[in-house]
């Protein structure tokens, strides 16, 4: 919640994060008598809990005790990510929560701050209202108290039943503590199918006392109290042992140690899904995570296939991407040249994939050693290479992508040009009519680089399929060729050249017949 600039947080909330551990067990006690709306009784046996923590930066969660998150780690799936930063979007919780809640990037919702102008909630809805379209019969619930995700229609929208309180004007501990009793209430005398809750009294510590700080800590450890009472309340249902549970904890963005977000700072990026239900792997790490995720797990769990006009950009947690690239975790190394990124952060090789090949023989000498020519990285390393360069905003690609960096490569003395070739295996097109290359870009154009598709009919000389000209930002691409009369197998080059300008992205390489 970057309550910073186009929403105050509030005005005096300084001493919130010192009375939270203390106010917690009499404040829990005094809201349980809060009267509970009567949901319609549920209709399904597959349930889902989304857990909404505010603020909540998980590198941190493991210097608390926090043993209800730790545990639904070590039985659940844990996948964390980076958010993108402007001008995509702020690192803040109008964009965070849209995110989480319609399943799409900003430049599809449209909220890019805190005013939430620019909204496109009636083409990308919110979770609970895509369910009250698709599967009205399902009894939904929702709780928040930061109110614009009320007023604005980011999360309550299409809920039977809904708590809305205003943290920003009575102060967070108290309302959390409200909701975690009404929801805890719900799930032990009702029958909801879908609940969507939110705390955000650890955004409210992370500003006054940053994310370094052991109040930080102490503010989780609430939190995750509340979490234990919202797990215990489902184990004690009379009909716990016939139903199939999934509940997701996840956050809208992080903090920087001395507290504050907004800006395109590692620390501010942060954010984590995780979850644990019927499906879900014990202990699984994905490396391909991304924040959009949180509802299509949420309608995989439910047995919902999401229509593709709904243009989702998330994937449930437990389907792993399948591009070739996710092969090379094993070759990541650490930092060469780089000065900025920490020497413990493993994320580029030059190894290609199985039957990939880079052809380096037009390049020049010298540069950055980690880009020079196309090279395979993760997203923490490559954005830490220098920031508000639109690195961020690489959000379709997971895991490792390959990426050409003539910019970053320039950063160390060099000679001769950035003349680099991408090359993928040779694909069997025999007795087809059309194949389809599809594959995510982020592309930033500059002078007179130039960033080409080739195909190879045969083996035989490449011929120019496609070229990049200006921007495009993140996109998912499709290229449908004809198969000329006698092509047994096409492969694909993606050659990119430039002098200390900008870079290319390449990510999810799938390729089609018909």
């Amino acid at each position: 919640m970057s309550r910073s600039r186009s929403l105050s947080r509030r005005s005096v909330l300084a001493t919130a994060a010192a009375a939270t551990a203390a106010a917690v067990g009499p404040l829990a006690t005094a809201t349980a008598a809060h009267a509970a709306p009567t949901l319609p009784d549920g209709t399904s046996k597959d349930k889902v809990l989304v857990v909404g923590m505010d603020g909540l930066r998980h590198d941190v969660i493991a210097a608390a005790k926090a043993p209800h998150l730790k545990s639904m780690m070590a039985n659940g799936t844990y996948g964390t990510s980076l958010l993108y930063a402007n001008p995509m979007a702020a690192t803040s919780s109008g964009p965070g929560w849209s995110t989480i809640s319609t399943g799409v990037w900003p430049d599809k919702h449209g909220v890019k701050e805190n005013s939430f102008a620019g909204k496109n909630y009636g083409k990308y809805p919110g979770l609970l209202a895509r369910l009250a379209q698709v599967r009205p019969q399902l009894s939904t619930y929702a709780a928040v108290d930061w109110k614009p995700l009320d007023t604005q229609g980011t999360v309550t929208p299409g809920a039977d039943a809904k708590l809305v309180l205003d943290g920003d004007a009575d102060g967070y501990t108290g309302h959390d503590a409200t909701i975690a009793a009404e929801t805890e209430s719900i799930l032990r005398n009702q029958n909801p199918d879908v609940l969507f809750v939110y705390f955000g009294q650890t955004d409210i510590v992370g500003h006054n006392s940053g994310a370094a700080s052991a109040a930080y800590r102490a503010a989780i450890d609430v939190q995750d109290g509340y979490l234990g009472r919202l797990l215990t309340a489902i184990r004690a249902r009379p009909s716990y042992a016939t139903e199939r549970w999934t509940v997701i904890v996840t956050t809208d963005h992080g903090h920087t140690d001395s507290g504050g977000h907004g800006g395109s700072a590692i620390e501010e990026r942060r954010t984590f899904v995780l979850a644990q239900g019927p499906g879900i792997a014990a202990g699984a790490r994905p490396a391909d995570t991304r924040l959009v995720d949180v509802t299509a797990t949420v309608y995989r769990q439910l047995g919902i296939v999401p229509d593709p006009a709904w243009g989702l950009d998330g994937k449930p947690i437990q389907e792993r991407s399948t591009d070739p690239f996710e092969a090379l975790y094993p070759a990541l190394a650490g930092r060469t040249d780089e000065t900025g990124i920490p020497a413990g952060i493993l994320g580029w090789t030059h190894t290609a994939p199985s039957g990939w090949s880079v052809v380096n023989s037009a390049m020049g000498t010298g540069g950055v050693a980690e880009w020079r020519g196309w090279s395979f990285a993760t997203d923490e390393f490559w954005s830490r290479s220098q920031r508000d360069q639109s690195r961020e905003l690489n959000v379709r690609s997971r895991g490792i992508f390959a990426v050409a960096d003539s910019d970053e490569w320039d950063d160390k003395a060099s000679s001769g040009p950035y003349d680099s070739t991408l090359v993928t295996p040779a694909y069997a097109v025999g007795g087809k009519s059309t194949v389809t290359l599809g594959f995510t870009t982020h592309y930033r154009q500059e002078g007179s680089q130039s960033a080409r598709v080739l195909a190879s009919w045969n083996g035989g000389t490449p011929v120019e399929v496609k070229r990049y000209t200006s921007d495009v930002i993140s996109q998912p691409q499709a290229l449908t060729l004809d198969v000329p009369a006698g092509a047994a197998n096409v492969s694909f080059r993606f050659h990119y050249t430039g002098s200390n300008n900008w870079y290319w992205v390449i990510d999810g390489v799938k390729v089609a017949t018909v």
